[in-house]
């Protein structure tokens, strides 16, 4: 089963701690937050578009070998998810620094699931594939988060948008269309996306077994239900995890 929905945002991140003194607007609405903004000052911020939440069920037993130990899994009526979440993004850049040329827009797709370390609901990344060499080398230097380099396009035909990845020197492959088929709305907190989406953490496990948070600050996903084409569903190198190109759309 999978389940789609599509969404545009601000995002600002910081491995250190954000605050609100800055004049982002993506700090500017906090009232919907699960914890309170840190105090310090944010690193990164970027806009993304036409974003693609689209997600697999799976059993918490398949999903543990691949996550790292120290992580635990977190569930929705029992269940683990894996997502995968093509879009492309703009405006990236550094505080204090305004959007390079070159390096402030290009696609990009993540691989996640989601698990929840002392409170905190957050992210884990399996893998993150962009088309920008200068920035998977930098999030990898300085993130220490599995960016690999890829061939993609994100292509918009009226309301659909063509999406292609393919990472260079792998079998990992994402390709497919979609578009809205319903008006933007906000979920109840007690729902499944409401669950998946907001998420305002992501974990990463370095080579000493340590857990390093990232902290993430978003207004709330403004969802819309989707219709979705598969023409290559992700391979499982991505994960390991074989995805069905099977599904059904849920909003």
């Amino acid at each position: 089963m999978l389940g789609a929905t599509i969404a545009e945002d601000d995002s600002t991140i910081g491995s250190r701690k954000l605050t609100i003194a800055s004049v982002d607007p993506a700090l500017q609405s906090v009232s919907h937050r699960p914890w309170p903004l840190p105090a310090g000052p944010w690193v990164m911020a970027q806009t993304w578009h036409d974003l693609l939440f689209a997600h697999w069920p799976i059993k918490p037993h398949v999903l543990r070998p691949l996550v790292p130990a120290e992580l635990p899994l977190d569930t929705f009526d029992g269940r683990c998810w894996v997502g995968v979440v093509p879009f492309h993004m703009s405006r990236i850049r550094a505080r204090g620094l305004p959007p390079l040329p070159g390096l402030a827009r290009f696609p990009e797709l993540n691989v996640r699931t989601y698990i929840a370390l002392d409170g905190k609901p957050g992210v884990y990344f399996f893998s993150l594939d962009a088309a920008n060499l200068p920035a998977v080398w930098a999030a990898r230097a300085f993130y220490r988060l599995p960016y690999f380099h890829a061939r993609m396009s994100a292509e918009a035909d009226g309301e659909w948008v063509a999406y292609d990845s393919q990472r260079s020197g792998a079998r990992a492959e994402f390709r497919g269309r979609y578009r809205p088929i319903r008006p933007v709305q906000l979920r109840d907190k007690d729902s499944l996306e409401h669950w998946l989406t907001e998420r305002y953490a992501l974990f990463t496990v370095d080579s000493r077994r340590r857990v390093d948070c990232g902290e993430i600050q978003h207004v709330p996903w403004p969802l819309q239900k989707a219709n979705v084409s598969l023409s290559s569903p992700p391979h499982r190198q991505r994960t390991g995890i074989t995805f069905s190109r099977h599904f059904h759309i849920s909003g």
